[in-house]
């Protein structure tokens, strides 16, 4: 299957809005936190949505006030503008009950600034028919029709997403005939990404080439080493030149997400003396929930005092907080002294085979009965759980597909047993694996 990068739409507007409640109708789930104050926003989510055959990438942002100096409001003005940057649609939300607001109109050249399709939508219409002449008044922006939608009754969305559909890029296929292996370096800032890179860059010397890597101001080098093609998509110059608290550093998420979609494998840099934090652990559920192979890279190991235990107290520390992601590989490199620095590549080329490896069909089955001869599969008042017939599906990661009587019968906890099975047999190390339970009667079989 090919692998493809989907549209990035960020919901943009001043506080109090609406844009969380739309995100939350759009995405289908109840994810950010919403409060009549204005600026409640504080943090952008981000959800992975389908609408009809679109798949897309949805983004929350705090809401702007151009001109404000408070602190807070200023973060999330900066916040949102990296938002506008990395989309390529903008939902631009303004708000029916407040008609236009001159902060509307400063939002709004702050957009045109972008050149990016803009979709203007106006909220909380419950009366489409009573409004619609206060809904006209939004022509005013100057920046094509308004749509209007009800957020909280989840009015109009369709209209406004069908416009909104009209500007999704052609899917952006990776050529197939390209061999070389796509790296993203992820992590919190000032980890040591950028050093990283620029140390596999400058012991190499081959740079075939450096690309602006779309509208996400990722930066795509491609390197070859040993014969071998790689491209590191860096995401390390994402920071502002101005000083961004602690508080931003959220930013990095969505910068995550849009590199590791298109990557083959993630590579989370951890700061050693810092220690694996909660963000590292957000971080590093970007790339697991998208199927892509994880090495866990903790940089600066050269300013830890060591020894003889140090390397597997601190594997244990990250397998406990990063529990969630049990088959990672963990490099120690230190790109300051370039101290282990070509174990990346040793550990990509590793990860890169186990996640493009294929199990023959008749051995994969082999692994399977004898699972379940060893710990008997899950039953329930008097049915048990029979696996007909496995096979593997896909590569990248690692797609297996079980045949069993009764779905609901495949535990969570069996089926991680049976992926252990699996790896014992056959390592998969750095790459998580999938399974799809199909159901099949007794009858299916004869």
């Amino acid at each position: 299957m090919p692998n493809t990068v989907k549209p990035i739409v960020a919901i943009v507007g001043r506080p109090n809005v609406g844009k969380s409640t739309l995100f939350n109708a759009i995405a289908g789930e109840k994810i950010s936190i919403v409060e009549d104050t204005p600026g409640v926003t504080r943090d952008r989510i981000y959800a992975d949505c389908t609408w009809l055959n679109h798949d897309f990438t949805l983004i929350d942002t705090g809401g702007i006030e151009p001109d404000s100096k408070d602190v807070i409001l200023s973060q999330m003005r900066e916040q949102a503008q990296i938002a506008i940057d990395m989309a390529d649609i903008i939902i631009f939300l303004v708000d029916i009950q407040s008609g236009v607001q001159d902060a509307d109109q400063k939002v709004c050249d702050m957009l045109r600034r972008a050149h990016k399709p803009i979709v203007l939508v106006v909220n909380k219409v419950d009366r489409p028919k009573a409004q619609e002449a206060d809904v006209y008044e939004f022509y005013n922006l100057g920046i094509g029709d308004p749509y209007p939608v009800s957020s909280v009754n989840k009015m109009g969305l369709g209209d406004m997403l069908e416009e909104v559909a009209k500007h999704f890029p052609e899917p952006v296929e990776e050529d197939a005939e390209d061999d070389a292996i796509k790296v993203a370096i992820i992590g919190k800032p000032n980890v040591g990404k950028s050093s990283i890179v620029n140390r596999l860059i400058g012991e190499n010397r081959v740079i075939v080439s450096d690309i602006a890597g779309t509208t996400r101001d990722a930066i795509d080098t491609r390197v070859t080493h040993d014969g071998k093609d790689y491209v590191f998509i860096d995401t390390a110059g994402l920071r502002r030149k101005n000083k961004i608290s602690d508080q931003l550093e959220r930013f990095m998420i969505i910068r995550a997400v849009a590199a590791v979609d298109r990557a083959d494998i993630a590579v989370l840099v951890i700061n050693a003396e810092e220690g694996v934090t909660e963000q590292d652990a957000k971080i590093a559920g970007i790339a697991h929930d998208r199927g892509k192979a994880i090495i866990i890279c903790v940089n600066k190991w050269d300013a830890i005092t060591k020894d003889n235990s140090s390397v597997k107290k601190y594997s244990e520390k990250i397998r406990s907080v990063l529990s969630f992601i049990p088959y990672a590989e963990i490099i120690f490199i230190s790109a300051k002294t370039g101290q282990r620095l070509n174990n990346i590549y040793a550990a990509v080329d590793m990860v890169s085979a186990n996640q493009n490896m294929r199990i023959q069909t008749g051995i994969l089955n082999e692994i399977i009965t004898q699972a379940a001869i060893m710990q008997q599969p899950p039953q329930d008042k008097g049915k048990m759980l029979k696996i007909y017939y496995a096979t593997q599906a896909g590569v990248k990661p690692p797609t297996f597909v079980l045949f069993v009587n009764y779905k609901y019968l495949m535990h969570f906890s069996y089926q991680r047993y049976l992926e252990n099975q699996i790896r014992e047999t056959f390592g998969f190390r750095g790459t998580p694996m999938k399974f799809i339970i199909k159901e099949r009667s007794d009858e299916d079989r004869k």
